[in-house]
């Protein structure tokens, strides 16, 4: 559960975190993150559009867990995209989180024509340390070419859905080749195959659940991986999976499983 990654500017992110998507500003996400953090999660995914920020920042600090322990990230909204917007936004989140600064802020969406804007925005607040990390989320290859091209600074993450039924490797390698990392959302495809008989028989093999297989493998492409659940038992069951691997023949296998499914929005539509 210590497990963590260097990213490209030094800054070390725990490889396992909890993502929070759709879950409410209310009494059950703020368990979700208590018991994720007694469990011994040490990050915590959010966004300006989950909702959840002010929740989310209040149970951290009830926690009782020293600030620089939790790796904290949350995202800039489409509508809010543009140099002075995102700015802006910004300071609405660290407000709602009531935090002195975020471990990694990310562009949620490839927003056309002021993306590019956004990000200078990001590198202002990563040159003021109101972040120590910036990144994207659902970035194609494209969408990348163009802000290397454009920027002197690289971002660390780029947050995608990512499993073995959207296996993306091009992208991956693509990411890797940069020393970008791929954060994987929605790794266990929202629960619409987990019951997938090739999953089932690969989790009784190995004694695990198709959901801890499915992070197992997530790991072990060196993904950040975020699976999202507000039951406190699931959320426990997710971080075991640091007590087996996955054989080369068997990652294989699930790598086999691609059949360029999503169950969420297609970014690679977005020019």
């Amino acid at each position: 559960m210590d497990t963590t990654m260097t990213l490209n500017n030094g800054v070390e992110i725990p490889v396992l975190g909890l993502g929070t998507y759709l879950s409410s500003d209310g009494e059950r996400t703020r368990t979700a993150v208590l018991e994720a953090l007694a469990a011994g999660y040490r990050h915590i995914d959010t966004a300006a559009f989950y909702g959840n920020e002010k929740t989310i920042g209040a149970a951290t600090r009830e926690s009782g867990i020293d600030r620089e322990e939790i790796f904290v990230t949350t995202k800039l909204w489409n509508d809010d995209h543009g140099y002075e917007p995102a700015l802006a936004a910004f300071n609405a989140s660290l407000d709602r989180l009531g935090l002195d600064y975020v471990d990694l802020y990310l562009i949620h969406f490839p927003v056309q024509r002021l993306r590019l804007e956004s990000w200078r925005a990001l590198e202002h607040l990563l040159d003021e340390g109101k972040c120590r990390a910036v990144g994207v989320s659902n970035y194609m290859q494209w969408h990348l070419e163009e802000l290397l091209n454009s920027s002197t600074v690289t971002p660390t993450i780029n947050q995608v859905e990512f499993h073995p039924f959207l296996y993306q490797k091009e992208l991956l390698d693509f990411c890797h080749s940069r020393e970008v990392r791929i954060e994987a959302y929605s790794p266990l495809t929202k629960g619409r195959r987990l019951s997938d008989n090739r999953l089932v028989a690969m989790g009784e093999k190995y004694h695990k659940t198709p959901a801890q297989i499915l992070i197992r493998w997530s790991l072990q492409h060196d993904l950040v991986v975020i699976p999202k659940s507000n039951n406190p038992a699931r959320i426990r069951e997710n971080a075991e999976v640091f007590d087996f691997s996955i054989s080369p023949e068997d990652m294989d296998t699930l790598d086999g499983l691609h059949e360029d499914f999503r169950s969420s929005w297609d970014p690679s539509r977005t020019p």
